[in-house]
């Protein structure tokens, strides 16, 4: 019947959980704990602190205080310099000198360097002509630079010396062809020999060095396929005379083979000088048969680096172009036709 004392205008209790006596205990414990959390100081166990009071206490951030104070610091071993080795200001000083002469040497190195890549890309040579190797006191000069060792790569350098030594065997062989020719003046009275011999060695030594070792020379120094063809053209005509002076018709002008074989007879005037002249047969035998073992090596190397005629015709064409007479020649000619054609149109 106690159901029926309560209000029936009342709030409802029956179906409201937060009625109920457990739960409201329990809400109660949390409260507490909430406050006990808000008034939780964790420094106030740690010595020599105080808990902040107030208002000031709330605003203010929390200070750790160090438990101990830091270790004394001590200087390692590999921190200690010695007392000797602490640079003075004249040590300091003289450092700064050697420093400013080793940068001045590295800019005069860089500029030597340049220097020198200027001469060595620049379109004339600077060097001053040493062949033919004349005295001082000779009114002509050297009109060659010849340096076998500085202009010749290395694997090109032996080739190189064999072909201007077979040239100096072959001027010696001009020599000895008018000496043979001044013993057949003393034996018959035979001029032909000798006075040809003189003519054939002027025209013939220096030929030769101009028309097939320079361009030899020029075609191993830089590797030039057009100068290849010139050595090959014209040393194979020097093969060709070569053979002449060793077969040595009469009245030819050479210490040849026939001509040596004619003038042998059985005195001991006539031995003498028929072996002298059947040695400078030999000696020009000798020489074609150089001629033709450098000739066909010198080939095989040629053609051993891909060089061909064509590349010979393209480097000739350019190396024409590039020549400052024929740029000269080729605008006088263009201005000209210019002119007249201009002349012309005037006219009509």
């Amino acid at each position: 019947m106690s159901g029926f004392d309560e209000n029936p205008f009342g709030d409802p209790t029956i179906d409201n959980p937060f009625a109920d006596p457990s739960v409201q205990q329990v809400a109660k414990n949390t409260s507490s704990m909430q406050r006990g959390l808000d008034d939780y100081n964790p420094f106030a166990d740690q010595p020599g602190s105080q808990p902040p009071t107030g208002t000031m206490a709330a605003n203010q951030p929390a200070i750790m205080q160090p438990s101990s104070d830091p270790p004394q610091y001590s200087r390692s071993a590999q921190q200690t310099v010695p007392t000797g080795t602490i640079p003075s200001s004249a040590t300091a000083a003289e450092f700064q000198e050697l420093k400013r002469r080793q940068e001045e040497l590295e800019r005069k190195a860089q500029e030597l360097a340049r220097r020198e890549e200027e001469l060595r890309s620049g379109a004339y040579n600077v060097r001053r002509n040493n062949w033919p190797p004349l005295p001082a006191q000779c009114p002509f000069q050297p009109c060659f630079y010849q340096d076998i060792e500085v202009d010749i790569p290395l694997e090109f350098q032996k080739i190189v010396r064999h072909l201007y030594y077979l040239w100096m065997f072959h001027a010696g062989l001009m020599v000895l062809n008018v000496l043979g020719g001044i013993l057949l003046i003393f034996k018959s009275g035979e001029f032909t020999v000798f006075g040809l011999g003189i003519i054939y060695g002027a025209i013939f030594v220096p030929l030769s060095f101009l028309c097939w070792f320079r361009p030899a020379y020029k075609a191993f120094r830089s590797d030039s396929s057009f100068n290849f063809m010139v050595f090959f053209f014209i040393f194979f005509f020097q093969f060709i005379v070569t053979l002449v002076q060793f077969i040595g018709m009469r009245d030819s002008g050479f210490c040849g083979l026939i001509t040596a074989l004619t003038h042998f007879e059985k005195s001991a005037s006539g031995i003498i000088i028929g072996t002298i002249l059947l040695t400078i047969a030999f000696g020009f035998g000798s020489a074609a048969l150089l001629d033709i073992l450098l000739l066909g090596k010198i080939h095989r190397m040629y053609r051993s680096t891909g060089a061909s005629f064509a590349k010979a015709q393209q480097e000739f064409a350019t190396e024409f172009l590039k020549n400052q007479h024929v740029q000269n020649v080729a605008t006088n000619a263009a201005a000209a036709a210019v002119q007249t054609q201009f002349s012309q149109g005037n006219r009509y």
